[in-house]
């Protein structure tokens, strides 16, 4: 009875992608033959013939069902949504939970929304009302490897490993320095500190967070620029799991009131990985990110930060130079450091004396000489700066120029004879200048000291695995036809697949503009022009920006334009 009430929608839903003008009479035919001769859905088919895509048959059951759509590659699920269902139960009915409505309802995603013996079967599993919604561009059936896989593997692994401590480990507030210091030596803790750091080295994750709620805590992995919840915990064994990795970064394991910051190496098999670690307490308990800094997986090549054609000229060019400042500029987490240690290590021939100032130093390298700032010890970095001058050097780096005397003696260092790189906080390549200008450099030391600007952000790349191509949206059409100022045809986009956890995109990669500082921005320099006159001007002389660098790179199919619409059209 069921099968034909659906079989006999799917023939309306047909009928009305015919009446819509989506497909033609014979197509529909065609896919109602393959339909009944392979048993499939009517629906099914249409897309895997490549006849309608999976948004267009969302919208088009939307309207008739009159259910909500969800994007699942932007929807977070918490483990305990997770739960509400059995794993079994989901993969063999398609069906994913992703979150509780602030009535108390069960929101869930299925295929077959007006099935409605299967959602009253769920009803009576959860005891919760269910809504139903339906997927955007991605079968329910491949995202249940992305939630469920986490929680099937290292939540499980983890539930394990602390078991034993869960059972007799104390709520939030209860545990003292004590408790807490007897807590730490359990190996269950030292292993549950052990899976979260190897799974984050291999889910190429740049930092893990740790973080307390009003009643459990969550363990978070940013991948490619994005949070993914990836366990949760009780309060009680997540503070043991803090303690444990003070102990391992030096930190103070009774001190809960303040920030703390530290340190560690953990070796997995032949390599070995630092994290650098940050805690703070919040209203719920101590929250912890580890920043993970896996030389292993860096690649510090010029070649692979993404800079190509002129910019990627004009920067050889200015590191020529034989002296001079070149500031690299962008917000927190846009691979300044990253670029930065690319070019010194080019530089790095053992005919120069390259040497550092950073705080903290995130990754050694050999053949370079590397301070790091102690302000206990009277060392920041004007002090380290003024240091490094009188050793001789060639090449300096500055690992940021964060205040005035900084920036002053930065620019010295570069008017007396030294290539100086930095990395500096501003919106793009124009506004590094006015923010120099700001910290009040001497405009005409400035104008002779700085060399050039490469402002930068990262952006997604698409997955190599599941690359196809379609139509941009309408937006996203405008916003690369007024960039570039032709029509937009097909690009690339990930579909997602299980390399890339249904994301549709694998790794990142930098778009840049790099503007040289000629004798007319000079000038401009000279008499304190405001940030869009040295734009305006810069893209006169033919600097590439970075919205333009970003649509070259949609051309090339490395990236979607919707990636650089999130990451770059912030900077005008």
């Amino acid at each position: 009875m069921v099968e034909r009430k659906l079989a006999t929608f799917q023939e309306r839903l047909g009928q009305a992608l015919v009446e819509g003008g989506f497909i033609t009479d014979n197509q529909l035919q065609q896919a109602r033959e393959e339909a009944e001769k392979e048993n499939k859905r009517l629906t099914d088919v249409l897309v895997e013939q490549r006849l309608i895509s999976r948004e267009v048959l969302a919208t088009a059951l939307s309207f008739q069902l009159k259910v909500p759509i969800v994007n699942l590659k932007q929807v977070q699920v918490t483990p305990e949504v997770l739960k509400l269902i059995p794993e079994d139960f989901a993969r063999e009915r398609e069906v994913l939970p992703i979150g509780i409505a602030p009535g108390g309802e069960l929101q869930v995603a299925m295929e077959s929304p007006n099935n409605f013996e299967l959602i009253n079967t769920l009803s009576a599993m959860t005891r919760r009302t269910v809504r139903p919604a339906l997927p955007l561009d991605v079968r329910v059936r491949d995202m249940l490897e992305v939630f469920y896989k986490p929680t099937s593997q290292l939540g499980q692994q983890l539930d394990e490993a602390l078991g034993p401590v869960a059972e007799t480990t104390p709520a939030r507030g209860a545990a003292g320095p004590a408790l807490a210091i007897q807590g730490v030596a359990e190996a269950p803790v030292v292993r549950a500190v052990e899976m979260i750091t190897l799974q984050a080295v291999k889910s190429r994750a740049s930092d893990i967070h740790m973080v307390p709620t009003s009643d459990s805590a969550k363990v978070f992995y940013r991948i490619d620029g994005v949070l993914h919840n990836v366990h949760t915990m009780p309060l009680g064994i997540h503070q043991n799991m803090v303690s444990r990795i003070k102990v391992m970064a030096n930190m103070d394991i009774t001190e809960r009131r303040r920030p703390q910051d530290g340190s560690f190496t953990m070796t997995f098999g032949e390599r070995q990985v630092d994290f650098r670690v940050a805690a703070a307490v919040t209203a719920y308990g101590e929250m912890m990110v580890i920043r993970v800094l896996d030389k292993g997986r860096i690649r510090f090549d010029v070649s692979e930060l993404g800079l190509t054609g002129s910019p990627r000229q004009t920067y050889d060019r200015l590191l020529r130079y034989p002296l001079g400042m070149i500031a690299i500029s962008g917000p927190t987490g846009s691979g300044k450091t990253t670029s930065l240690y690319a070019t010194i290590y080019s530089l790095a021939d053992q005919k120069r004396n390259i040497m550092t100032i950073e705080d903290p130093i995130e990754y050694r390298f050999e053949n370079i000489s590397q301070l790091e700032t102690n302000p206990a010890a009277g060392v920041d970095f004007p002090a380290g700066l003024r240091a490094i001058m009188r050793m001789d050097p060639d090449i300096i780096l500055v690992g940021e120029i964060r205040d005035k005397e900084t920036a002053q003696v930065a620019i010295q260092a570069a008017n007396t004879g030294h290539l100086v790189l930095s990395s500096i906080h501003a919106n793009d390549a124009a506004s590094t200048i006015s923010r120099f200008l700001d910290l009040s450099v001497e405009p005409f030391a400035l104008s002779v000291g700085l060399i050039g600007v490469v402002a930068q952000r990262l952006i997604r790349k698409i997955c190599p695995d599941c690359k196809t191509y379609a139509a941009p949206t309408a937006t996203e059409a405008l916003a690369y036809e007024q960039e570039m100022q032709e029509p937009a045809g097909e690009f690339a986009v990930g579909k997602g697949c299980h390399t890339c956890s249904f994301t549709g995109y694998s790794g990142r990669i930098g778009v840049f503009e790099v503007l040289p500082i000629t004798e007319e921005i000079r000038s401009l320099i000279i008499r304190r022009a405001g940030g869009s006159e040295f734009k305006q001007l810069a893209v006169q002389q033919g600097m590439v920006t970075m919205r333009r660098d970003g649509m070259l790179k949609v051309k090339e199919g490395i990236t979607t334009i919707s990636e650089v619409i999130r990451n770059v059209f912030t900077t005008d």
